[in-house]
Order: C-alpha cells, then structure tokens, then sequence
C-alpha cells in the first residue's frame, strides 16, 4: 500500500507540470489542460503501478483500461464524499481530506482486487 501512495505522489508531481505547461506556457483552456493532465498521471500511476508495485512483467491495455476505471470510481467517491460532508456541516479542507482518504481506499483496493487480481489468500 505504501508503494502505492509513493506512486500516487509521483502522479500528483506529474499532473501540476502537466496542467502547468498545458494551460500556462501553451495556453490550452483549463479545463481541457485539466483533462489531459490527469490522464497523462493516470498514465504515470498505471505504469508504474504495473511495474514496481505489483510487479508485472509485461504492460497490459486490459489492465490499463481496468486501471482507467478504477481512477473514476475513486473520483466519484471523492467528490460525492467531500459534497455530503461539506453539505452536512463539516469543514471543507476537513472534508476534502476524509473524501481523499476514502478515495485512496477505494482505487487502492480496486486496483489490487480488480486491476490486477491480487488474492489476499494467497499471500
């Protein structure tokens, strides 16, 4: 799990360089520099997740496109979360951290279950 979040955090680096040449040096409007940003730390997190963190030999476009979806599932939770939360009365960076968290949990365990079809019996 810990390897997966040092990804993550290479994914976070990834997406602010991207999103910063994008919309700041080549002028893309935000949102589309926004889009390809992600997908470009998504890129990132797949391939390394592949390699180092459950240590495939060999990149898969299945896999890939299961890790894609995966990263969606864990945007929505994030920012249905972070919305009931803050709807509810508690505060935003409170909130934002509690829907990052659970967001985390969710793309870690359908990355390891799903994505890539680590059996905790097997271990």
């Amino acid at each position: 799990m810990l390897l997966f979040a040092a990804v993550g955090a290479t994914g976070v680096v990834v997406n602010t360089a991207a999103l910063s040449v994008l919309h700041l040096l080549l002028r893309v409007p935000l949102m589309a520099a926004s889009a390809m940003a992600v997908e470009l730390a998504v890129v990132n997190n797949y391939v390394l997740n592949d390699r180092f963190t459950f240590a495939t030999h060999a990149l898969s476009m299945r896999r890939f496109v299961k890790f894609n979806v995966s990263m969606l599932g864990g945007l929505v939770v994030n920012v249905l979360l972070l919305w009931v939360l803050v709807r509810g009365g508690v505060a935003f960076v409170v909130a934002n951290l509690l829907a990052i968290g659970a967001a985390f949990a969710v793309n870690y365990a359908s990355s390891a279950l799903w994505v890539w079809g680590w059996n905790p019996r097997s271990s």
